[in-house]
């Protein structure tokens, strides 16, 4: 609302005098402030319904056919035309704010009115409106570490969604890595299974771990403790009984998965089976989620492969892209979007990494070695001793 009529102030102040309450001056005069707002939920719904109130009396008025045309294709107009819609709605004659589920969803919902293309992020208790980036270096360690892909998306976008973008755009290069070490938030079992027959590309990864209860119950009878026969589609549990059923569908994320059902007589007469279901139904007995068989089999061998020393020692080379970002942020400013748009923050993130770039090959023509990672004194300790 502030940012319009502002805008409205530079292009048609005559016609903004004619159209607006002196009492907007106090609403909207100054610069809006968390501090401003009061603190419980009923009266800030009150507050925001005014802002909503007074809103909508300037778009009705703006999109009467006796105003100017011109002032509809004002950007701040259409903005503000575009949030309200989304934040607020009708009935007789009042306005009232948006609850979950009647706004759209983070992926379309816009949270600035000086950037529409920027989204609201949240990773951990981190937050903030903008972008996010993406970011892929080399880490031979006899070679200055360079970023050679750089992918830009908003910020809702998940890690996971651009593991085959940006695998696909290396290739396309013409250079796709021989292994790819990632964070956990870019794998699932589609990726581990996809990417070696795909594009040639070991992942090296943090596989998810099994978070049902059979998985971190000591004596626990877990998924893997069966034995998964895919061609006469059925399952074998550690006692020896065989699954009755095999019904292909798909989870609340809409991923494939496989119900595996056991007979409940065979259950009931198992003397595992509270280790086995928890199931509190008078008839209780197995049910196994698995998915199918190439993801299945690529995360049992991830999962198995993260116990290893050989593991440890390989993503240990992936740490240096925290360094990469830190330099980023710290010394390239890469949170910060000087532009608007989700175009023009990619070219400022491909210019930060072209300098990163630079800076990174004259050190290491000149000599300078690679930092080491940052060890705590009291982790240094237990390492001498």
């Amino acid at each position: 609302m502030r940012f319009v009529l502002n805008s409205l102030a530079v292009v048609a102040g005559d016609w903004l005098l004619e159209h607006s309450d002196e009492i907007w001056l106090r609403r909207y005069g100054h610069r809006i402030e968390e501090k401003l707002f009061p603190k419980s939920q009923e009266s800030r719904l009150a507050v925001a319904e005014t802002i909503g109130q007074d809103g909508w009396k300037l778009l009705t008025n703006l999109f009467d056919p006796a105003a100017p045309a011109w002032l509809r294709e004002i950007p701040a107009v259409d903005g503000l035309r575009r949030i309200w819609i989304q934040n607020y709605r009708s009935e007789d004659g009042q306005v009232h704010w948006r609850e979950q589920p009647d706004i759209p969803p983070a992926a379309l919902f816009i949270n600035s009115p000086y950037d529409h293309e920027a989204r609201y992020g949240k990773k951990y208790s981190t937050r903030w409106t903008g972008y996010k980036v993406h970011l892929t270096e080399t880490c031979e360690q006899d070679q200055p570490h360079l970023i050679v892909h750089v992918a830009t998306t908003p910020a809702p976008t998940s890690d996971v969604v651009m593991t085959e973008v940006i695998q696909a755009d290396l290739q396309q290069a013409q250079m796709p890595p021989r292994q790819h070490l990632l964070d956990a938030g870019y794998i699932n079992a589609d990726v581990l299974a996809d990417a070696e027959s795909r594009f040639g590309i070991e992942i090296i990864s943090p596989a998810h771990p099994d978070v049902k209860w059979q998985a971190n119950t000591d004596q626990g009878i877990d998924a893997s403790q069966f034995v998964i026969d895919w061609e006469r589609k059925q399952a074998i549990c550690p006692q020896g009984q065989t699954s009755v059923s095999w019904t292909p569908t798909f989870d609340t994320r809409q991923h494939e998965v496989i119900k595996i059902r056991f007979s409940t007589k065979d259950c009931q007469r198992c003397p595992a089976l509270t280790r086995c279901t928890s199931s509190k139904s008078r008839a209780p007995r197995r049910l196994l989620s698995v998915r199918p068989q190439h993801q299945y089999e690529a995360l049992k061998t991830a999962r198995k492969a993260q116990a290893t020393k050989k593991f440890s020692r390989q993503y240990a080379l992936r740490s240096g892209i925290e360094a990469t970002i830190s330099q980023g942020v710290r010394a390239f400013g890469l949170r910060r979007s000087r532009y608007i748009g989700l175009a023009k923050t990619h070219l400022q993130h491909i210019g930060i990494a072209a300098a990163i770039n630079l800076v990174r090959v004259v050190a290491w023509l000149d000599g300078d070695e690679l930092a080491p990672t940052r060890v705590s004194a009291f982790q240094r300790l237990y390492a001498a001793a």
